[in-house]
């Protein structure tokens, strides 16, 4: 049985195929903390979150949209969302996996960054 606070990307990616359904694996809660790992493959079909969340890049590399801002990203980045914003993967390798993050409360906040 694993560890269900110690995670291993290799082996929640054998769950994953990337199609927008199965691209997506949620596997820690904790008070307003939730942990998963997502894989898209060929397009990233996300719409703005309802939580502020943090991607850590674990494989990959590409281009993130956050907002108006754009900027290239690799393996070991990390990237924050605020809740509402407009955000996408875009231009990314085929091995792209990311753990995403979700925390706080639901809605829209004004950002102090």
């Amino acid at each position: 049985m694993p560890d269900p606070f110690h995670l291993k990307p290799a082996e929640l990616l054998k769950g994953l195929t990337g199609a927008p359904d199965e691209n997506y694996a949620e596997e820690l809660h904790h008070g307003s903390l939730v942990v998963g790992l997502y894989a898209p493959r060929g397009d990233d079909p996300q719409r703005p979150h309802d939580r502020d969340e943090v991607y850590v890049v674990v494989a990959g590399s590409g281009w993130f949209v956050n907002g108006d801002h754009r900027h290239a990203f690799a393996a070991g980045d990390l990237l924050f969302v605020p809740a509402g914003r407009s955000h996408r993967f875009e231009r990314f390798s085929d091995d792209l996996a990311v753990w995403v993050m979700f925390y706080g409360p639901r809605g829209d906040r004004k950002s102090v960054v």
